[in-house]
């Protein structure tokens, strides 16, 4: 685990609201100020300020410790309205509780957006899916719970696993593979002794993925993915786990090999087109029927029941030093817009996130 970027601090915001009366805690909330057209830009983003209410019978207060910014908050910011405020989840502490079971000092981990602090009322608190207790991580640092230890992690691990069903032996393709769920699926396909082939952008992430052991890395943005595919896998692709979508799958799929399968993570090449502008399929017929390769979607709460399995077999991958992951960390609540922007530029190296 590494720190590969950092920014300015900003001001210790938890501790000044910490000072207040219950009655007075002060939150700085993040909201959109303007549609975004194509690639976010930091002008359609604004910072506002609200007094939260006081916890009622069985509510808290909390305070950001560390925040994620994901891919998919560019989807749901486009179903968002001026004023909304931005969706994603967060590391918190309890400051204040009128909730027996979640006492003050508490870590959680909590869904309530772009907020420096938020009341949770009980009924959320009650919610496994929106708002969980964490519990000692031990000498793994607590924002692991928004990356390997969480979402992130439980992606990769049930994406892949569920949907690719990979065998030892079996060439696997995955891309943006220097990113927090590409690198967890390389190295849990390396574990279930497959084959890997890792695409990512630049010679910094491809360094990155090499150094997780994969068989074979290759810079996307420099090189002919459909040249590559036929020289490292002569017999077909057998799995292929996609976060990028586009004109990347469609390159991949007329390499896939018989019965193979797709699992359908993400499309981040299409998140910033504009209403109408035209993609081409990626997932042509033509190839897919023929070769009966088996093709899926998925979004990670489908598992919720098995969570902590995944959770639980990431941890102790990790203690027996199977599996690596990396965080570029952003400092400072009033960068929230610049860390997300920078998904898209390609900054970040595995998860990001931003510390209060």
């Amino acid at each position: 685990m590494s720190v590969v970027r950092r920014l300015f601090l900003s001001a210790p915001y938890y501790q000044q609201a910490a000072r207040r009366s219950s009655t007075s805690v002060e939150a700085r909330v993040w909201t959109l100020k303007y549609k975004c057209r194509g690639l976010p830009k930091l002008s359609d983003f604004e910072c506002k300020s609200e007094i939260l209410p006081p916890c009622d019978d069985g509510d808290v207060i909390i305070a950001a410790e560390w925040l994620s910014v994901d891919p998919y908050m560019r989807y749901r910011i486009a179903m968002s309205k001026p004023c909304d405020v931005i969706v994603g989840s967060q590391v918190a502490k309890v400051i204040e509780s009128r909730n027996a079971d979640i006492p003050v000092g508490s870590y959680v981990l909590a869904y309530p957006g772009w907020r420096s602090h938020a009341r949770v009322s009980k009924q959320h608190t009650h919610n496994p899916s929106t708002f969980t207790k964490l519990p000692d991580f031990g000498p793994i640092r607590r924002s692991a719970a928004l990356g390997i230890l969480g979402m992130t992690g439980n992606t990769a691990y049930f994406g892949f696993l569920e949907l690719c069903s990979p065998k030892a032996g079996e060439t696997v393709v995955v891309n943006a593979a220097a990113g927090a769920v590409g690198s967890a699926v390389c190295q849990i396909a390396k574990i279930k002794g497959c084959r890997v082939v890792a695409f990512a952008g630049g010679a910094r992430k491809c360094d990155y993925v090499r150094s997780l052991g994969v068989d074979e890395v290759h810079d996307y943005k420099s090189e002919d993915i459909g040249a590559v595919l036929k020289a490292a896998a002569p017999d077909g692709v057998n799995c292929y786990f996609d976060n990028v979508g586009g004109d990347f799958t469609a390159a991949v799929v007329p390499h896939m090999a018989e019965y193979g399968r797709i699992s359908l993570c993400g499309t981040i090449s299409t998140y910033n087109k504009q209403r109408g502008e035209q993609t081409a399929p990626p997932l042509d017929p033509g190839w897919l029927i023929p070769k009966q390769i088996r093709t899926e979607g998925f979004i990670v709460t489908r598992w919720a029941p098995r969570w902590m399995e995944g959770i639980g077999q990431l941890a102790q991958w990790i203690q027996e030093g199977k599996l690596k992951y990396n965080e570029t960390v952003i400092e400072g609540f009033d960068n929230m817009p610049e860390a997300f922007i920078g998904l898209f530029r390609g900054d970040n190296i595995g998860k990001t996130v931003v510390q209060f």
